[in-house]
């Protein structure tokens, strides 16, 4: 009976994956439909754009310096064997715009703002806020999760360029000012091997799809949550394992399609 016990639980395991897929599409098709509101009261996004991305800024910023640091001392290293040390603002601008910045934004966004939307919504279920709503006639799912939504959408692309920015001045930091590197071939090496479109506009998509699918994973994993603290904390962490996970597949796939030629 091991055999068909393996099976049956595969396939258990199989329908639950095929439930979840499809309430998490449910609930984002939900939100779009929904998402008119954004036009009528965008004092509602505006507040939740302030809440996630300003509560953020000090993360992201010093995870960024401290990356840009490592940066400029790792590609120092490597590029001294070579006799390109001219190169190390073109290395760490590439890094961070094509790869780090998104990806490390997305990881860092999930662990903190991510969990904190999953918390706010598990806790109103708990609280019953959701089901006041509906007795008061009122769209939980317009007025919470859709301003929810929309702003860790705007607040995403705009972390991501910040924790980019900062860690190039981190890499100059360390290349120029401790090292000695040449300032003007460090600035100059940059812009000329850092193209808009191939480099920098790919990272912004990178982040705004990383932004989508971590925001809508928090709202899912609080929207479905049960209304215990058992279940609000269980949903919190499986916010922060599905987020990094979803970030570092898409990664692997948006890299392969944007840098393939």
């Amino acid at each position: 009976m091991k055999p068909f016990q393996r099976i049956a639980t595969l396939g258990r395991a199989f329908v639950n994956l095929l439930i979840s897929l499809g309430g998490f599409a449910r609930l984002f098709t939900a939100i779009l439909a929904r998402s008119s509101i954004l036009w009528r009261r965008p004092r509602l996004t505006s507040q939740q754009v302030h809440f996630i991305g300003n509560h953020s800024l000090l993360i992201i910023g010093v995870s960024g310096l401290f990356v840009g640091f490592v940066l400029g001392l790792q590609g120092y290293y490597t590029l001294n064997r070579y006799g390109s040390e001219e190169a190390l603002g073109l290395l760490v601008a590439l890094s961070l715009t094509r790869e780090l910045g998104p990806v490390v934004t997305a990881l860092l966004f999930a662990g903190r703002a991510g969990t904190s939307l999953t918390a706010e919504i598990g806790l109103m279920k708990a609280g019953e806020q959701i089901a006041a709503m509906e007795v008061m006639a009122v769209d939980p799912i317009r007025r919470v999760l859709v301003p929810r939504f929309w702003g860790g959408v705007i607040a995403m692309p705009i972390l991501a360029a910040f924790f980019s920015m900062v860690g190039v001045l981190g890499g100059w930091f360390v290349g120029v000012v401790l090292i000695g590197i040449d300032p003007g071939a460090f600035w100059s090496q940059m812009q000329g091997g850092v193209d808009v479109v191939d480099d920098v506009l790919n990272g912004v998509i990178k982040s705004l799809v990383f932004g989508v699918v971590v925001t809508l994973i928090a709202l899912h994993q609080g929207w479905t949550s049960k209304p215990t603290p058992e279940g609000v904390s269980r949903a919190t962490t499986r916010t922060v394992v599905n987020g990094a996970l979803a970030v570092l597949g898409l990664d692997f796939l948006l890299t392969a399609l944007m840098f393939a030629h």
